[in-house]
């Protein structure tokens, strides 16, 4: 063979996104110097791509990628390199030209033989870093708790918007049945995101005390950044726990694992989720309030209000404080408030529908752009938590695009008058709407420009994430 041909086996970590980063920054790199690289991959579906004896005759070198041993035997008489995941993403170009440089020592069955680059990536891995990690790894394992649960209470309400109400003419078992089962999986989604959050940062302890806060803090209606709040604090409390009682005798592993790392670690979350969520009710309960008072003495105040509330915590106590105010309202014959909240709602998913689709290949993942789609449809019928996978990300920034977008929504929907009678449905309550193309086109307006801000910040990311 003319071609040279370089392997590379990646044993995946827990962190998914990282993995898929490390392969195609490889791949890039290989196919810019003209070589062909085979990709082993060891994850949660065994091993795929296997490197085969004739891979390993026509191979110039080889480039383990791991975060933990991988057994290098089968590759003895070749030379390798052994680095991090965190290294194969930055330094990937790097790797590629020490494999072909002939300058890497071959193995032969001796670990001295190993090239190993700890210390390739000179530059400190900076905090924000660590956090964006720790916010994918949860991310990813909440990701279609969001979706299958979304779409699924989708499906129930194309049967009535009513449908799943059994004192309603527009009673459906199956649809109820639906709505049931895509409701649980919402609500399950905020705790497996804590959880994986936290697990991503200390392990199994991490898991265990993550997931038990994270369902105290979202039944308590705190939102998504009660969430990371709470996955943050577990993970680094159960680091520190295991650090401090890292000195116990070996007899007492088996009770340190079982009993005295989760006794003390859900306590210590479980008192302090209770106590955060409290004072946030209680803000909350004050804010409705504030809102009802503003309804007939400043609109315009009250839309960029309604706007900034609506995606501040899409789902939590602030989000539920302005739509609670809006039923209150509608229940009176006030139909231009809940207009003004179920647009600010709708936005949210439809700016990452926009974005993925207008960006398409530039600044998002595959599994993102294939999150971006279903957003179509969560966005169309009220689903505001389809949105949530992609805040949870990069709360910092996208945050302040969606208030930003739900705001124009919001102010838009008081100046034109619109009016909605009807508490939830999305588009699917068009008909009743008293200027329908109007209001669709509020809402469309502020979540193009929320996509194209989302579509510009995720464009210019690095490392860029195809």
């Amino acid at each position: 063979m003319d071609t040279k041909n370089i392997l590379a086996v990646i044993n995946y970590s827990t962190n998914v996104t990282d993995n898929f980063m490390a392969e195609d920054a490889l791949k890039s790199a290989a196919l810019k110097e003209g070589l062909v690289i085979k990709i082993e991959t060891n994850g949660v579906k065994g091993i795929e791509n296997q490197i085969t004896d004739a891979d390993i005759a026509y191979a110039i070198g080889v480039i383990i990628i791991s975060d933990k041993r991988v057994n290098p035997t089968r590759f003895n008489g070749l030379p390798i390199i052994e680095v991090s995941i965190k290294d194969a993403i930055y330094e990937a170009a790097l790797l590629i030209e020490k494999i072909n440089s002939g300058n890497v020592p071959v193995y032969k069955n001796s670990e001295s033989n190993i090239y190993k680059l700890d210390n390739l990536n000179q530059r400190e891995v900076k905090e924000p870093w660590q956090m964006y990690k720790h916010l994918t790894s949860g991310v990813y394992y909440m990701l279609p708790f969001t979706v299958a649960g979304g779409l699924l209470i989708s499906l129930s309400l194309l049967c009535g918007i009513y449908s799943s109400d059994p004192n309603n003419a527009e009673y459906n078992e199956f649809a109820a049945l639906l709505i049931k089962i895509g409701s649980q999986s919402i609500q399950l989604m905020l705790p497996i995101f804590t959880s994986f959050l936290a697990y991503s940062i200390s392990g199994r302890y991490g898991m265990i005390v993550g997931f038990v806060g994270g369902s105290i803090v979202s039944l308590n209606g705190t939102g998504i950044l009660g969430c990371i709040s709470v996955g943050f604090t577990a993970g680094y409390l159960m680091l520190f726990l295991d650090k401090l009682l890292s000195n116990l005798p070996r007899s007492f592993e088996g009770i340190k694992s079982i009993l005295i790392m989760p006794l003390i670690g859900i306590f210590i979350i479980g008192v302090s989720a209770y106590l955060s969520s409290r004072r946030i009710a209680t803000i909350s309960t004050s804010m409705a309030e504030w809102l009802f008072s503003l309804q007939s003495s400043n609109p315009i105040l009250l839309g960029i209000i309604i706007g900034t509330m609506c995606s501040f915590d899409i789902g939590g106590l602030i989000n539920k404080a302005a739509y609670a105010t809006s039923i209150m309202l509608l229940e009176e014959g006030n139909y231009y408030f809940i207009a003004s909240v179920s647009a600010a709602c709708i936005v949210p998913p439809l700016v990452i529908a926009f974005s993925t689709t207008i960006f398409r290949g530039k600044a998002f993942t595959k599994e993102e752009r294939a999150a971006g789609i279903a957003n179509y449809i969560l966005g169309s019928t009220l689903i505001t938590e389809g949105a949530l996978p992609f805040v949870a990300k990069d709360p910092f920034r996208v945050i302040p695009i969606m208030m930003f977008s739900s705001t124009i929504a919001a102010v838009l929907t008081f100046i034109c008058q619109i009016q909605v009678p009807a508490p939830q449905g999305g588009f699917l309550v068009l008909p009743l709407v008293n200027k329908p193309f109007i209001w669709v086109g509020c809402i469309f307006i502020s979540a193009l420009v929320g996509a194209i801000l989302l579509g510009l910040i995720r464009t210019h990311e690095t490392p860029k994430q195809h």
